[in-house]
């Protein structure tokens, strides 16, 4: 088990709305970290972030500027790292349909760069990252991201006799981050027209606050080999527009390209290698000792049964319209009131 006090951590995507999460949890709750290294190749988010979390505040804070595609420079910026996080990903669906190559050079060969850099170095626990896309994937930007998932799991398999760990949290829509249809609704509400794909369609939710809780989670109980998946609700796209602009037209404009009407996080060909944990799922990869140390490491684990398949069309918890204005209020705009 993996101690976070007195650990040295990188995050790649540090900028990011999770990594500025993470950090201000890490330096504002006595973690008592040793070192945490900020990795993007956002010059101007970078210094931003320093007006926030200055180093003659914090001492043990370092910005690194990267790119994951060149493993040149992920080992020089991981010398000396015990734990890295890769948040860093391109994520917009559209884009990805239209620019390919520019998604597969970062989220898959950026991940491998990763995987490569980490074990040339002393890194012993990887936490990377995924989506809820990357389960069965019908667009670019999932398939990556299922690519990247299998290469972190995969790269259990040739650490050799290296005390070094790769796992994945999958989690759904983070409320409120950037591109996603909240605060975009908030923005359409003040023309009073809002566009919505297909007012069926259903998401899962997550709170920035609530995915930087699994990963921490996640270093301290992960063994290598899993992919994590946390219990979350549920909304219909119908029920965000009401919540937001109850007094505006709904638009109808259909799916975009790559768009899902539902997702999911886990399969039913998943279910045979899933086992609940209570407040997580956790997928093991079919060559992983079921029988072995995983069960010794967490209390009464269960199998799901056969055929079990966690989507948000068929979730058992679905947010209100009330409960998503008051997240609306809590997590991105405290003086919002829908008109």
């Amino acid at each position: 088990m993996t101690k976070l006090s007195g650990a040295k951590i990188l995050i790649t995507g540090g900028t990011g709305s999770f990594g500025r999460a993470f950090v201000k949890e890490l330096l504002t709750n006595n973690y008592d970290v040793n070192r945490l290294v900020i990795f993007s190749r956002d010059e101007l988010k970078q210094w931003q972030m320093s007006m926030d979390f200055p180093e003659d505040k914090y001492p043990q804070i370092r910005y690194f500027l990267g790119d994951i595609r060149d493993k040149e420079r992920l080992k020089r910026a991981l010398d000396g790292i015990d734990i890295v996080i890769h948040a860093a990903a391109l994520k917009q669906v559209p884009a990805a349909e239209y620019n390919p190559m520019e998604f597969i050079k970062t989220n898959v060969m950026g991940s491998e760069n990763i995987i490569q850099a980490c074990i040339d170095s002393k890194v012993e626990k990887v936490i990377a990252l995924s989506t809820d896309k990357a389960a069965a994937p019908i667009n670019l930007y999932g398939a990556t991201k299922l690519c990247s998932d299998k290469l972190f799991i995969a790269a259990n398999n040739f650490i050799g006799n290296r005390d070094l760990t790769f796992s994945v949290v999958r989690y759904g829509n983070v409320m409120g981050s950037r591109g996603s249809v909240i605060p975009l609704f908030l923005k359409q509400a003040e023309k009073k027209v809002l566009h919505l794909t297909d007012p069926e369609m259903t998401r899962f939710n997550i709170s920035l606050n609530e995915g930087v809780q699994i990963i921490i989670w996640s270093i301290l109980n992960s063994i290598g080999g899993e992919i994590f998946i946390p219990r979350i609700p549920s909304y219909r796209l119908s029920d965000i527009a009401e919540a937001i602009g109850p007094n505006c037209e709904h638009k109808i404009v259909g799916l975009r390209p790559g768009e899902k009407l539902h997702e999911e996080m886990i399969t039913s060909s998943d279910s045979y290698t899933t086992y609940d944990l209570g407040k997580y799922y956790c997928i093991l990869s079919a060559s992983k000792s079921i029988k072995g140390d995983y069960e010794d490491c967490h209390k009464n684990p269960k199998l799901v049964k056969p055929g079990f398949s966690y989507n948000s069309f068929d979730n058992s918890r679905f947010l209100t319209v009330d409960e998503i204005r008051n997240l609306v209020k809590k997590n991105i705009n405290k003086e919002f009131i829908p008109t």
